[in-house]
């Protein structure tokens, strides 16, 4: 099965071919990496590209495996419109992904799993999992402000689950919070396409008309309108 695997949810971008003959196991074949602010120019000629330098067609792909959120407004649409299309297309199955997910399979963690990533702004998506071998149970998915993060009454739910963190900044936060912390980079490709593929198995596949991205936050756009009505 040829997977291609998009994440264009944060400042920088990535794209890759990866295949699986295994049910639990992904062999990711290339990944190009994609410059932020250039997403829309970037990422069909890469996809391209993977496909020419494998000698696949796009016809070969088998499932489209696409991070859709927490993230870049920007960065989501770009990547979520070009999927779209090219799904349609094919009339090949859309995995979408959340990114907090893949955070909580990337830290090799099992029981109870919280995700955290930097929303910006004094803000951390946050996410509650229940992880049991490949069985990843999603309890809770929000948007989260520091003082709600270091409330007396989260800190209490969380204190038994392990917190895993892709940024060093929350990671010191957590840690002073006495949180069990688990620190690493962010996760790549070869663990979105396992969060992907756990997905395909519980049937988490959507129509490209139904593919939609996960902010958690409105855009400036809306909360000006908000405002000012």
């Amino acid at each position: 099965m040829l997977l291609l695997v998009t994440d264009t949810s944060g400042k920088q971008g990535s794209v890759a071919l990866a295949r699986t003959n295994d049910p639990g196991r992904v062999e990711v074949v290339e990944v190009a990496l994609l410059a932020g602010g250039m997403f829309s120019a970037q990422l069909v000629p890469q996809i391209a590209g993977l496909l020419a330098r494998h000698h696949f067609a796009k016809s070969d792909i088998d499932v489209f495996i696409v991070v859709s959120g927490p993230g870049s407004f920007t960065g989501l649409r770009v990547g979520l419109a070009a999927i779209k299309a090219l799904a349609e297309i094919l009339n090949k199955p859309i995995v979408p992904v959340s990114l907090l997910q893949v955070v909580a399979v990337a830290s090799g963690t099992q029981g109870r799993v919280v995700a955290l990533l930097d929303a910006g702004r004094g803000d951390v998506y946050f996410g509650a999992y229940e992880i049991a071998g490949e069985s990843v149970e999603v309890q809770e998915e929000r948007l989260m402000s520091k003082n709600e993060f270091l409330s007396t009454e989260f800190l209490s739910t969380a204190r038994d689950a392990t917190v895993a963190i892709p940024d060093a900044a929350w990671a010191a936060v957590a840690r002073e919070a006495g949180l069990s912390v688990v620190e690493f980079d962010p996760p790549e490709a070869g663990t979105i396409a396992k969060v992907g593929l756990i997905r395909l198995r519980a049937g988490g596949t959507v129509s490209p008309e139904r593919l939609e991205a996960n902010y958690m936050r409105r855009s400036d756009a809306e909360m000006f309108v908000k405002k000012s009505s």
